[in-house]
């Protein structure tokens, strides 16, 4: 991850979107950042989709299917094709789906590249330390931890030590119980 402590925005030239939510997301996006940046633009996509988004151009970029880089060797080689690209920018869509989580977080520490994350909402935010606000918001509410639910979150948290501590010496007492009357 580059940038993070910098709020400057490198240019859009080699920009690599991780595909790791609603796929309609990606297709309000990338024709607009087609639009945006030109035709000097090049859009390379990380996906599990069979298919690609409508409004990719392949012929500006390339597709990678973390299907096809199975285990670690197969991890380890995209890291490093993708690293060969040289991207300036990389965009990971956030729209609390479990799609992908693992490989969005592990290829935004790995690359080189300014990260933007694109939520549910078409919004964006950079990820760098200037947004340190908007991040730990976002990380709050992803993890039930604002509004209503906060409490509740905070009270089974507190409790879950205790619980499986009841748990096992309940276990603990019937296996007892079983060999007393055997």
């Amino acid at each position: 991850m580059r940038y993070l402590l910098s709020r400057r925005i490198p240019p859009f030239r080699k920009v690599l979107i991780i595909e790791s939510g609603s796929r309609s997301l990606l297709e309000d996006l990338i024709p607009g950042l087609y639009d945006l940046y030109g035709p000097e633009l090049s859009i390379d996509l990380v996906t599990c989709y069979a298919g690609i988004p409508q409004g990719f151009d392949p012929s500006r970029g390339a597709v990678y299917r973390v299907t096809d880089y199975a285990g670690a060797p197969g991890r380890a080689r995209l890291y490093q094709q993708l690293r060969a690209r040289r991207y300036n920018i990389a965009g990971i869509i956030c729209s609390g789906e479990p799609i992908m989580t693992k490989w969005k977080w592990m290829l935004a520490a790995r690359l080189p590249s300014k990260v933007f994350i694109l939520n549910e909402n078409g919004d964006y935010f950079w990820l760098d330390w200037g947004n340190w606000k908007f991040i730990r918001h976002f990380v709050l509410v992803r993890a039930g931890l604002s509004g209503a639910g906060a409490v509740q979150t905070l009270v089974r948290l507190a409790l879950f030590p205790f619980m499986i501590v009841y748990l096992l010496g309940f276990a603990a007492l019937m296996h007892l119980r079983r060999k007393v009357h055997v």
